[in-house]
């Protein structure tokens, strides 16, 4: 089973948007259909409550033929057209979708964070985790939705292995990004959001990444947008992640990430399982 994985930051730009980043990222899409996997996560949709407009739906079926789709947005008390996910699948897997809700603070279960599908053999499961912010203003919150999510998986885990991928916004090791010294204190390499993420390893679960490369360095998944020289240097983050139940993890084939060439933000992530 191929799985691909990608914090898109806009569905709708890449299917509609007309600037040079939309045309680099619907390029991206296209190259992520060409490669025909089995199950499509995406995160940061930024798509409205209803979901996919026609325009979208219409673009949709064009890039990625006899592929179902759904999808899980912000809805009120969340901010509108604010973070996101979808899963586009073959269409004749036939899961059983869930949209979850872990007893997050406010109003991170309604900001559209988590979709889950059911296979007769596995869950596999998307997420997108909630940033701590400028000033780590959102640490706390981040904190009790990391325990949830965690408890969460874990429950998941009870009945069948799971696959789950997604923006963990956690750079987990000083090998997981390229200036650690200069980042204890942002967001998405505290102290705190660091030993969260270990919990949930420790929960049962296994970085793919990591068992299939060891320690390798230099791998990321995300350059800052807003920094010319970020890619081009390399100055980037391990952020994005397939991690599988620890029963899984001598069923992986590959995990890698997918080349974007120059253009910033998030890569794609692949897994290939043999399940």
């Amino acid at each position: 089973m191929l799985l691909i994985s990608w914090n898109i930051d806009s569905l709708n730009a890449a299917l509609t948007g007309t600037s040079a980043r939309a045309t680099e990222t619907r390029a991206v899409l296209r190259k992520l259909a060409d490669m025909q996997p089995d199950v499509l996560a995406i995160q940061e949709t930024k798509l409205r409550a209803t979901g996919p407009t026609k325009k979208h739906q219409q673009l949709l079926a064009e890039i990625f033929p006899d592929y179902e789709y759904v999808w899980r947005s912000s809805e009120e008390p969340a901010r509108k057209g604010y973070a996101g996910t979808m899963f586009l699948y073959k269409s004749g897997l036939a899961p059983a979708v869930t949209r979850p809700k872990i007893s997050a603070p406010e109003p991170m279960d309604e900001e559209g964070r988590i979709i889950t599908l059911e296979l007769p053999e596995v869950y596999i499961s998307q997420v997108y985790t909630p940033n701590s912010g400028a000033e780590l203003r959102r640490l706390d919150g981040r904190q009790a939705w990391d325990h949830a999510y965690c408890q969460y998986l874990q429950q998941l885990d009870q009945t069948k292995p799971v696959i789950v991928s997604g923006d963990f916004n956690a750079a987990y090791r000083e090998i997981d990004l390229a200036h650690p010294a200069n980042n204890h204190h942002s967001a998405g390499f505290t102290d705190e959001e660091r030993a969260d993420f270990g919990q949930l390893l420790q929960a049962g679960f296994t970085d793919t990444f990591r068992h299939v490369h060891g320690d390798v360095t230099g791998a990321y998944s995300w350059w800052a947008q807003r920094v010319r020289s970020a890619k081009a240097n390399n100055s980037g983050w391990r952020i994005d992640y397939y991690l599988v139940s620890n029963r899984l993890a001598d069923k992986v084939i590959r995990s890698e990430m997918v080349d974007t060439g120059e253009r910033r933000d998030h890569c794609p992530i692949l897994l290939e399982i043999d399940l």
